[in-house]
């Protein structure tokens, strides 16, 4: 019941047409990327920061 094939993609994305129109959609992409990439960027960015904060806590409790 999970699994969208194309015939789905092809509904929803007439859907989302109808809805908001063409001219709209290339904002909308553009604005669903950039979410997804500062959401990539912060994830990795919250794991080097944890990575960094181990670091100075591993040297600050040796020295």
């Amino acid at each position: 019941m999970g699994n969208i094939g194309i015939g789905e993609l092809i509904i929803i994305f007439l859907i989302i047409l109808v809805i908001f129109g063409a001219k709209r959609l290339p904002e909308i992409g553009q604005a669903l990327g950039k979410a997804v990439y500062e959401f990539k960027k912060s994830m990795s960015g919250s794991q080097e920061g944890d990575k960094q904060s181990k670091k100075e806590s591993e040297s600050g409790k040796k020295g």
